[in-house]
């Protein structure tokens, strides 16, 4: 790994990834504020890794330094010690290195991250933007979500070996990833992308017309509503998978994640107030609410 040219100029970089945490991931971020300082600036330096590379996957047109392809490429080789970092992604590339360096975080699961990205970016060998089933899903979430929660686990600290600890983390990274699919399938398919698997919507009469025809329309078909229904039963399923593995964190690190946890799966229960309505509004939890709950859990108790 490289290290930073100064102790200065790390600090900036962590500055800077807090201030891309902040502004892109409201609830990851309401939940980072309750981790303690050093965890938290290590997992600011782990979104702002993961959305720098996301973003340049949804660029159109080519990015500062060419195109998103060979962006990505340079990012991988410059992350995993093979080039010195440069360029306008450096500051977020010396604090990702300082983080996997400091806690000893598996390289290989970053570039799973960075294959599963690929798959996100037409003109790539690995290019997916339909996935015929779960299983195909599976895979690409592996690398998208699994790996953030892995990722992290050195990072938040365990009570029992880590390996114990793996299982659930990679669930909880899926379950949010799968809770985002759900939430944004009207604009991810306006970007020509369907995350949901088709046999499973098929199961209840969903086809990629039927979709268009939702998003023109802003109004969610009754067998869409009954394919959301079955979908999000999955996804509580995923969280129900990783619960016990929160209490697998080291205590000081437990309410942040609980209220990440908690926040994300409300986005489900604000879909089914909102009748399934996907196509015509973004859902989302009220900051009031966020705030709730996040105090409530830092405090130990309950919010209702």
């Amino acid at each position: 790994m490289t290290t930073p040219t100064s102790t200065t100029e790390l600090d900036d970089a962590y500055r800077l990834c807090r201030r891309r945490a902040a502004r892109h991931g409201r609830t990851y971020y309401l939940a980072t504020r309750l981790l303690p300082a050093p965890q938290r600036r290590a997992v600011h330096a782990l979104y702002a890794f993961a959305r720098t590379a996301d973003d340049l996957v949804d660029t159109t047109g080519p990015t500062p330094t060419g195109d998103p392809a060979a962006e990505l490429d340079r990012m991988e080789a410059q992350l995993l010690g093979r080039a010195e970092p440069t360029g306008p992604h450096r500051l977020v590339l010396l604090a990702a290195i300082d983080t996997i360096t400091r806690y000893r975080i598996d390289a290989d699961y970053f570039t799973a991250f960075l294959d599963s990205m690929r798959m996100d970016l037409p003109g790539s060998p690995l290019f997916c933007n339909r996935y015929p089933d779960m299983a195909t899903l599976s895979r690409y979430m592996y690398g998208s979500a699994a790996v953030i929660g892995l990722q992290l686990l050195p990072v938040l600290g365990t009570v029992v070996p880590p390996a114990q600890a793996a299982g659930p983390a990679a669930a909880l990274g899926e379950a949010f990833q799968l809770t985002n699919f759900l939430r944004d399938v009207a604009e991810d398919l306006d970007r020509d992308r369907v995350y949901l698997p088709a046999d499973e919507l098929a199961a209840f009469g969903v086809d990629e017309a039927l979709l268009r025809r939702c998003r023109t329309t802003g109004r969610t078909d009754r067998r869409m509503r009954r394919a959301l229904t079955h979908l999000i039963a999955v996804n509580r399923a995923g969280y129900r998978t990783a619960d016990p593995g929160i209490d697998l964190l080291d205590p000081r690190v437990r309410p942040g994640i609980r209220t990440a946890a908690r926040l994300y799966g409300e986005i489900l229960d604000r879909i089914e107030l909102s009748d399934y309505a996907l196509f015509d509004r973004r859902v989302a939890v009220p900051k009031r609410r966020r705030a709730a709950v996040a105090i409530a859990e830092f405090a130990g108790g309950t919010a209702h």
